[in-house]
């Protein structure tokens, strides 16, 4: 049986594309996509996803997608990210914790979705984040009390280049 070196590729191509999802994949000379494939359209701007998060109690979840920039990222292996809103700031983490983002995005623009919700992190917690984000002992030394934080599960997440 003769298997072309163009039947080869067509075949690993098609592989690579069904496990995609959890991998980087370009759909766009604009944007690199990390997690689920999510399309650029119909994205809230910042001021608008800072008024749906203000309208969010404890125990709400609402389905969002926005585009901002980042503020900060995990420095271990790109596990999570900070990204800006007007005044304040929203911790990104991965649904399954089936992608990671480049560790070196910080002012770059992305446009996430996924779940806004409220959250409020344990003292141990908040230290895990601050090791990760490369503070000092000093600094994580200063965590001392729990934090309520806007929060985000994000299931897509589009970089732009």
């Amino acid at each position: 049986m003769k298997i072309t070196i163009k039947t080869i590729a067509i075949i690993i191509g098609l592989v690579t594309w069904n496990i995609g999802g959890a991998q980087n994949i370009s759909i766009s000379d604009d944007y690199s996509s990390y997690g689920e494939r999510i399309s650029s359209e119909e994205v809230l701007d910042v001021l608008q996803a800072k008024n749906h998060f203000e309208s969010l109690k404890p125990g709400d979840t609402l389905d969002l997608k926005f585009a901002t920039s980042v503020k900060n990222v995990c420095k271990m292996k790109g596990c999570w990210m900070i990204l800006e809103l007007p005044g304040e700031e929203v911790r990104v983490t991965f649904k399954d914790y089936g992608f990671f983002v480049p560790k070196d995005i910080e002012d770059h623009e992305v446009i996430v979705a996924g779940k806004a919700y409220l959250e409020e992190l344990s003292v141990e917690d908040q230290k895990h984040y601050a090791e990760d984000a490369g503070k000092t002992e000093e600094e994580i030394a200063m965590i001392k009390e729990p934090l309520q934080t806007r929060s985000f599960l994000a299931h897509g997440v589009l970089l732009k280049e």
